[in-house]
């Protein structure tokens, strides 16, 4: 039953006002029951996919298991002239009628004024103190140094040559906030305007200088503070279609080769024809630059979710034999990438915007979506050859994980997403547990306990109670969830363009978010601990270009290029309904990563699919200025929900008991490889082919995109490796042995006898 419309008095259902979350514990099962997932654009031909599985994450397409009908979180944290602490907690709490958040109706014009002041002075000493603590103070000490004997003299800045920029010249550390000069490192400048206490920070010659600590926004602590979960709230975007291609943010590389369907085909087309690396190359360069990570820290953001794919550290040019006895390479660009993302890294670092790098496609497709590189077939963990891309993507995790721990590093990639959206339903629950305690493990072998990223998990379209109880005592996991609306199926014709009024605009989506996703997130982060959407959007429905993909149709049930494709015809109304869904969103979700930042144009010049960029939402009104005006919206539309305290078991971030892990838990899920894949017996597991252990560590490196004007550091960049004892080899072939095709043998049989 649609839960717009639900009426049900069953206690398994609840409603706003008395969900209980379930009690259940998580326990192994090799049988999960077919849930609804999601896929958020260009997925694979629907024919591949059995009639009764459904694999979009949509609630009015779920039971109540999915979203509970209950609300979402109570949201208190600082608005413009509410607090004078810049960093005031921001309450997950449920929604009372009686708070002020969201509530209409005016206040004394006493507290109103009053309320400007102190918002006014601390704006003023979000930007003086930063830079007086970083530059002015640390440039006295320096040169009293200077004047007792030091000598060290250092470079001289180059951050820009705005009147508010601040520079100390012995550090090469250059401060700047809203008004100053950016001179970026191919020599073009631009000013750099943030309305909210934000200051960028950095050092060419050494841009790992404790003192380079950006802050994006007043609200947001500084890279070298802690960010404490339950209290600090993410307001991130995806950096979505830049270094793993999808249709429909890329469109126009796809439109130049029409047969072209994901990453793999687009690839070994450009190959043929000697365009792969210019063409890519170009695409990684312009797609998203220094200016919009600049954007972003102005749009009051915080965070950014990065996914990168397997085949920026390398491919194999040797993974088997197809059907037809040719030996299948991967086409994708090898290791092109990998400059790009460590300038993305600085500039993260510069304007104080924390990571959470996402390893979006694996060997053999985790999902059979375009966005893993290959659509079609699911070979990470299912087929016969998913054991053996199973190891090669605990290799990358390893080899990522190595880099981004290295001291360098740690404050600026903060999470890291080992899989993005596994499919348990085709993969099995019990093999992604295992999957997910040996990464954990193997993570915390290199890191230590407490120390390195967090580790996020997606919860595989399974939803998020399916995972209460998952590995208690595992340090620093979190669950990732993408709640979206545009992949159920059904017509999302209900008008969203209902007028212009904040308090009535966007007709029922805005409730039906604040419904469906609200309490769900909360309950997470009670049951399981530390619970983001790592992806949501402004789709309410599926109209874009190649939103379903290259070849999709779409089932929003009105005319998609007449109304939704280009938005230079929308209405007023149409804006503010949009927004009013997004601000909902947002104060839903809690800690959020909108997908995407930026679309970019088809080949007629036009974004053709504008629900789903954050960066043309800012730039023509139907995306919030700033993010803390979600803040009470689901409040002040009446909607109530379970609220969260903001308090996390120590264990779940990363204090006592972090690292001891359930012994039920590690007996339940504690082999590896798993005992068995679905479909196959413990006899014919031991038939499947797999790697040795015996190759060469390809190890990431420090380097960055060669640019007129930039500066190379002059103190120690790491090697690479944050854990010197980590010497283990890594996966590769068996001599002698012939691999069938590790992409495309999900459906072959289990070989007669093990190589």
């Amino acid at each position: 039953m649609d839960p717009r419309h639900s009426t049900s008095s069953d206690p398994a259902e609840g409603t706003y006002s008395d969900f209980i979350p379930p009690s259940r514990p998580f326990a192994p099962s090799s049988s999960p029951a077919p849930q609804a997932g999601s896929v958020r654009s260009s997925h694979i031909d629907t024919s591949s996919i059995p009639d009764n599985e459904p694999y979009r994450d949509d609630p009015t397409n779920r039971g109540s298991d999915f979203y509970p009908p209950p609300s979402p979180n109570n949201s208190t944290a600082l608005l413009p002239g509410v607090s004078s602490a810049p960093r005031a907690a921001a309450a997950y709490g449920t929604y009372d009628s009686s708070s002020g958040a969201g509530k209409r109706g005016g206040s004394k014009r006493r507290v109103v004024i009053v309320s400007a002041i102190v918002a006014l002075i601390v704006l003023i000493l979000a930007v003086v103190l930063p830079v007086y603590f970083l530059v002015v103070r640390k440039h006295n000490n320096d040169s009293a140094a200077a004047s007792s004997g030091s000598g060290d003299s250092g470079a001289n800045g180059n951050g820009g040559d705005g009147d508010s920029n601040s520079s100390n010249p012995k550090s090469n550390i250059v401060v700047g906030g809203d008004g100053s000069t950016v001179t970026t490192d191919s020599g073009e400048t631009f000013v750099y305007k943030n309305q909210f206490g934000g200051y960028w920070v950095s050092s060419d010659t050494d841009p790992f200088h404790p003192s380079v600590a950006a802050q994006p926004n007043s609200w947001t602590p500084p890279l070298n503070q802690t960010w404490q979960w339950g209290k600090d709230r993410v307001y991130g975007v995806n950096l979505g279609g830049w270094f793993v291609l999808e249709p429909f943010i890329a469109p126009a590389l796809f439109q130049a080769y029409p047969s072209a369907s994901d990453e793999w085909s687009l690839s070994a087309l450009m190959r043929a024809d000697g365009t792969l690396k210019d063409t890519m190359e170009k695409h990684y360069a312009t797609f998203i630059t220094e200016k919009d990570i600049a954007q972003i820290a102005s749009a009051g953001l915080n965070w950014v979710r990065l996914p990168i794919p397997f085949w920026a550290v390398s491919t194999w040019s040797d993974v088997g034999v197809d059907s037809n006895g040719k030996t299948q390479s991967e086409p994708f660009l090898e290791g092109v990438a990998w400059p790009y993302i460590v300038r993305l890294l600085h500039w993260a670092r510069k304007y104080g915007i924390r990571v959470n790098l996402d390893l979006h496609a694996v060997p053999g497709s985790q999902n059979g979506y375009n966005h893993s590189g290959k659509s079609g077939q699911i070979n990470f963990l299912n087929g016969i050859m998913g054991i053996a891309n199973a190891q090669r993507t605990l290799d990358y995790i390893r080899i990522i994980t190595e880099f981004v721990s290295q001291p360098e590093w740690q404050d600026v990639v903060q999470m890291f997403g080992i899989v993005n959206e596994a499919r348990p339903i085709k993969i099995g629950m019990d093999q992604m547990s295992a999957f997910y305690l040996e990464a954990h493990n193997m993570m915390r072998s290199i890191t230590g306990i407490g120390k390195g990223p967090y580790i996020s998990m997606h919860d595989g379209f399974m939803g998020l109670s399916k995972w209460e109880g998952f590995l208690p005592g595992a340090d620093r996991m979190v669950i990732d969830t993408h709640p979206y609306f545009a992949f159920s199926g059904n017509k999302q014709t209900s008008p969203i363009a209902t007028g212009t009024d904040p308090n009535d605009a966007g007709g029922q989506w805005p409730g039906l978010a604040c419904n469906s996703w609200g309490s769900s997130l909360n309950n997470s982060r009670k049951a399981f601990g530390v619970t983001i959407a790592g992806e949501f959007s402004n789709g309410y429905n599926d109209c874009g270009l190649y939103l379903q993909g290259v070849n999709g149709t779409t089932s929003y049930g009105g005319n998609c290029v007449e109304e939704w494709e280009d938005s230079s015809k929308w209405t007023a109304e149409t804006k503010a309904g949009v927004k009013a869904f997004a601000l909902a969103s947002m104060d839903a979700l809690g800690d959020w990563f909108f997908w995407t930042w930026k679309i970019g144009p088809a080949l007629d010049g036009v974004v053709r699919s504008p629900l789903w960029s954050y960066q043309l939402g800012l730039e023509n009104g139907w995306m919030p200025t700033d993010p803390r005006q979600a803040l009470g919206k689901c409040a002040s539309i009446g909607i109530k929900g379970s609220g969260f305290s903001g308090q996390f078991k120590s264990w779940q971030t990363g204090g006592a008991g972090a690292g001891t892990i359930s012994p039920d838990a590690t007996q339940a899920f504690g082999d590896w490889p798993p005992r068995t894949l679905t479909g196959y017996s413990e006899d014919e597991m031991s038939l499947l082919p797999t790697y040795t252990a015996t190759g060469s560590i390809p190890t990431l490196t420090y380097t960055t995109p060669a640019a007129s004007g930039s500066a190379t550091p002059t103190v120690s960049v790491g090697n690479g490796w944050a854990d010197a004892s980590d010497t283990q080899l890594v996966a590769t072939a068996v001599a002698g042995c012939t691999y069938p095709a590790a992409w495309g043998a999900a459906n072959m049989p289990v070989p007669t006898a093990r190589c």
